[in-house]
Order: structure tokens, then C-alpha cells, then sequence
């Protein structure tokens, strides 16, 4: 630790107040059990215990004292919050081994307590009532850090294809982030002279305050703040895991919990489709309804208290046999050999067809309705396309913020494809205009999007509805190209299972093995698949979850037979 004379210690520090959850203090009973395993330590006014871009090794208590929790570097860093005793550091990327987005300087002379991180996952895992305040808190703290826009500095036009990529991939990631947009932003122009950047280079991420990664890959991105998980050999695993939505997640959680040996990748961010949605309220066991993203944020954890990890982003290329064994290839030169595979690999929006879209699309045009896209068009109308629960959740959602919400259903009946507590929430709200047997002719506007041309598919009807952005949620296609032919498909490209794939398989593929194909299994003995990409699933997260932990039980008998 050194000594820090980058902000003002002299002056009185107020401990920030916790109204949210965000900042509780441990009892002594749980300061002890932390004691066990890590050690007290004197600090001195001005000590910094770690500094923003850090990776901090260290799980910090304050037992006496105050410290300041600080963001930006040199002369440019400022006091946002400050904790007293009892409380402790850090947020959400400690746990996932991510480098801090602030920093922790000592107000004045005081003691710690500091545990290594690995000791403090392990005794989250045998303490629920320690493990679920600290994974609490830190939750809170991660979606306090994004709404106030703390963390990596996104400099760049918001018509730009690439800084829409980098915004989309940060938001899915639910990484602290605010964007500098070069062409309404005031700061955006020193920020640029202070870093020696042209405009006609952006966009940029700065980094920790001070490093500059120009127009970075998504994977350039991801290595830098530590979302890509290295692979640690190159031997054979028990099992891989293609895609990181619920069924996904609940595969890996699952398999690490059982011991399974196993690898887990994604193409973009965990959470899949179910991540893009603002809150599911029935799911069981969260009555107040929980988000997409904050589920699958918490079955990231849960899978690294288990010593798994999902990389992103990582895109599976190809499916093939090999010695026994499936080969993955993935981009960036990747490739695992496993003895079974889950396919979770889910499936993408359709996009709308309509002419003249794609100039909207940049700007204008979501297939997600997450905090990200709702912070872009606050206050301003907007409209939703598609009948179903996606649909419906950004509906209500958008209506939070935005003054009318023209919902766009093609078909008759909003109740034939939407669950029937979210159609009542629909058609209570004040805010939301639900227009039945209505589809999308025309977009309008000069650079953004200005209003859409809906028309009446029985009548033939047109009217012209105020909208800055446009919500698409129209169906899906199965994310299968990377298949390679090996496992059986429907006509629709969804993986087939169970009986259905059982029509397709191969019997010298499956010689000496002695059974039918398993539920949630492919044509390929070892080859299971769950959630959107297999067909006949149930569209719900929960029984997406569900087939993820069944998969695992499968791949249990599997490896046994195999044997």
C-alpha cells in the first residue's frame, strides 16, 4: 500500500447514508468468522488500499476509521461515497475477478481486516446468511455504479455501428459505463485533446481513467476488464457448455457444483434472451419480479463459487467427432475437446422487414429492452412490435420512463401468446396503447427515428404514430449454423431430442451404446440440448433452468456408461 495526495483528507467526511441495501455493517459474530481467515492491519491517513483498475486480491473490513471510496486518477479523482466500521469494500467485480472501477483510500489513520478473496468465496459458500448479505450488497452496489455512470468511459457518435457494438456489449455485461457521445457531449472534445484522440478515430474506451483502447474488438474489451476466463489446459473435459442463458447457466452451476469438469462459453453475454428482459415477475421464489440481467449476474457468481466460469465473448464455430470425443472450434483460435456437450446456444430476434430499416437500425431500432436502451429514449414516445411475453415486458418497462408506448400486435388476441398477468399490467397502464391486427409500413425521420407508419391489416387503414425508437420482438432463429451437420435438425433449424432425434440417429453412431436417446439428447450420443434452441421447449425461464439441471444428471449417466 502507498500513500496517496490525490484528494483533500483534511476535509470532514460524512459516512454516506444506506438507503438501499448497498451498505450494511457485519455483526461481530461475522466479523469474526472473516477474522479466521485473514489478518488485521493499521493504516495511516492517505493509505490507498487499492486503486481503480486494481485487481484486488483482498476482501477489505473496516474496523476503525473511515475509508474513501474514490474514481479517477491523478489530479482527477473525487470522493464518491464513504464507509465507517463495520462495513466492507468492494463490489461485484471482486468476486469475478475484474479490476475495480473505483478505487479505496484511508481518511485517516484506522485498522482493517483483510481476508483473500478465495477465502472469502469459500466462506460465502458455508455461511448463507454472510454469503447472501455480502452477494446483496454488491449487486446493489453494481447497478449503483451503472446508474451513475461511474466506470469505463465510452467516447464516441451514437450513430456509429461500433460504439452501438461496444454500448451493447458493456450493457449486456452490466458493466459500469458512460458514453461521451462526440455529437451532443460538451466534454467529449477534452476529453479527445486530453487523450490524443481524433474524432475520426473514435470510438474509444478509456479505461481505469487513463488508458485509451482504440475502437477495441469486443474480445480485446472483454480480456481487458477481465471477462474472458483463460483456458487452463488443453486436456479433455467432461463436459462443455455452448451458450450462457438460463438453461445454460443452470448446466454449469449445476455440473460445478456436482464436480464436474467442465468449460462454458458465450457468444456475447451470460443471460441470453431472458438478459434483454427488464423484469420477469413469475418466476418462482422473487414475488417482487427480478431482471434478466441481475439473474443471470447472480448465476455467474453462483457457477464461481463452484470454481466455474463462462468466457465471453466466445462464438462457437464448429461441432465435430473426434477420437471418441466433440471438438468445439471457436473463434479466435479456440478449440475444446470434451466427452459431452450441452448445446444452450438459444436463438436471435428476427429482424423486422421493412424498407428502408437498416438506416434506423444504428440508432433508432432495438431487439432488447434493457436500462441501456430505456436511458436512450427517455421521455419520448415510443413503439413495440411483437404479441408475446418479450413483447409485453418492454412495454411495461418502456412506460416507466417514456410518455406513450404504442404496442404493435399483428395478430387479433394479445392473450394468445402473452401469460395473463402481464397482459392485465398491459392493458391497465395509462401509457400504453395496444394496437391489435397493426404492422409496421414506413419508418420517419432524418437521422433518428421520427415516427413509424403502422397500417391495419384487416381494414388497410394507416396512421402515423410519434415514435423515437422502435422495439422489435417478433420470434427467433436458432443460433445451430455451428452445428456442422452433426446433430439433427428440424426445418426450422431447431435441435431435435429425445424421441424426435432418436428418428434421425445413426446406428453405427450409437453401437454399444445400449438405450434410446434421452430427453433433452441429440442424435449424438453425449450431445444434449436446452432453452430456445431445442425444439418443443417451453419459452419460459424457468423450464429452461429446469432442463439445464436435467442435462447434467444425463451427462452423468452418460460418462458412467461411457465408462
Amino acid at each position: 500500500m502507498t500513500a496517496t495526495a490525490g484528494i483533500d483528507l483534511g476535509a470532514p467526511l460524512t459516512e454516506t447514508p444506506d438507503t438501499s441495501g448497498a451498505f450494511p455493517r457485519l455483526t461481530d459474530e461475522q466479523i469474526r468468522a472473516l477474522g479466521e481467515a485473514g489478518e488485521r492491519r493499521p493504516v495511516r491517513a492517505g493509505e490507498v488500499l487499492y486503486e481503480q483498475g486494481d485487481r484486488p486480491s483482498e476482501f477489505f473490513v473496516i474496523l476503525s476509521g473511515k475509508v474513501a471510496v474514490t474514481e479517477g486518477t491523478g489530479d482527477d479523482v473525487k470522493v464518491v461515497r464513504v464507509h465507517g466500521p463495520r462495513r466492507f469494500l468492494g463490489e461485484l467485480g471482486l468476486l469475478e475477478g475484474q479490476p475495480a472501477f473505483v478505487g479505496a483510500v484511508a481518511a485517516g489513520p484506522g485498522e482493517m481486516l483483510a481476508i483473500p478473496v478465495s477465502a472469502v468465496l469459500r466462506l460465502v459458500r458455508g455461511d448463507p446468511v454472510l454469503g447472501d448479505l455480502i452477494l446483496r450488497a454488491y449487486l446493489v452496489r453494481r447497478t449503483l455504479l451503472i446508474g451513475a455512470g461511474n466506470g469505463l468511459r465510452i467516447v464516441g457518435s451514437c450513430y456509429s455501428p461500433d460504439t452501438r457494438r461496444l454500448l451493447d456489449f458493456v450493457a449486456r455485461n452490466r458493466l459500469p459505463y458512460r458514453l461521451v457521445d462526440v455529437d451532443k457531449d460538451q466534454q467529449a472534445e477534452a476529453l479527445l485533446k486530453r487523450f490524443a484522440v481524433a474524432v475520426a478515430d473514435t470510438p474509444v474506451v478509456v479505461v481505469n481513467g487513463a488508458e485509451v483502447l482504440r475502437n477495441p474488438s469486443t474480445a480485446e474489451l472483454a480480456e481487458k476488464i477481465g471477462l474472458r476466463a483463460p483456458e487452463p489446459d488443453s486436456g479433455v473435459r467432461d463436459l462443455v457448455v455452448i451458450g450462457a442463458g438460463p438453461g445454460g447457466l443452470a448446466a454449469v452451476v449445476y455440473g460445478a457444483s456436482d464436480g464436474v469438469r467442465l468449460s462454458a462459453f458465450d457468444a456475447l453475454a451470460p443471460g441470453g434472451q431472458a438478459g434483454t428482459t427488464s423484469r420477469i415477475e413469475n418466476y418462482l421464489g422473487f414475488p417482487p419480479g427480478i431482471s434478466g440481467a441481475e439473474l443471470a449476474e447472480r448465476s455467474v457468481i453462483q457457477a464461481a463459487k463452484f470454481g466455474a466460469r463462462v468466457a465471453v465473448p466466445a462464438r462457437a464455430h464448429t461441432l465435430e467427432v473426434r477420437d471418441g470425443h466433440y471438438a468445439v472450434g471457436f473463434e479466435y483460435g479456440i478449440e475444446i475437446v470434451s466427452r459431452t456437450v450441452v448445446i444452450a446456444s438459444g436463438a436471435h430476434y428476427r429482424r423486422l422487414v421493412v424498407p428502408g430499416i437498416e438506416r434506423f437500425e444504428p440508432t433508432s431500432v432495438y431487439y432488447a429492452a434493457t436500462v441501456h436502451e430505456a436511458r436512450r429514449c427517455l421521455a419520448s414516445p415510443v413503439a413495440v412490435v411483437g404479441g408475446g411475453n418479450s413483447a409485453g415486458q418492454a412495454a411495461v418497462f418502456l412506460a416507466e420512463g417514456s410518455p406513450e408506448v404504442h404496442l404493435l400486435v399483428r395478430g387479433g388476441d394479445l392473450a394468445a401468446n402473452m401469460s395473463r398477468y402481464l397482459v392485465d399490467q398491459v392493458e391497465r397502464h395509462p401509457r400504453i396503447t395496444v394496437r391489435t391486427h397493426t404492422e409496421v409500413r414506413e419508418l420517419v425521420g432524418g437521422d433518428d427515428l421520427e415516427a413509424v407508419v403502422a397500417e391495419n391489416n384487416r381494414t388497410g387503414e394507416r396512421r402515423v404514430l410519434s415514435a423515437r425508437a422502435l422495439f422489435v420482438f417478433i420470434g427467433a432463429s436458432p443460433h445451430t449454423a455451428w452445428l456442422s451437420g452433426l446433430v439433427a435438425l428440424d426445418e426450422d433449424g431447431f435441435v431435435l431430442t429425445g424421441a424426435d432425434a432418436a428418428r434421425f440417429r445413426d446406428a453405427e453412431v450409437w453401437r454399444g451404446v445400449h438405450r434410446a436417446p434421452q430427453v433433452l439428447e441429440t442424435s449424438r450420443p453425449g450431445v444434449f440440448a436446452v432453452g430456445d434452441v431445442r425444439r418443443g421447449s417451453v419459452k419460459r425461464v424457468a423450464s429452461a433452468i429446469g432442463e439445464g439441471a436435467m442435462a447434467v444428471r444425463f451427462v452423468h449417466e452418460h460418462l458412467t456408461q461411457e465408462a
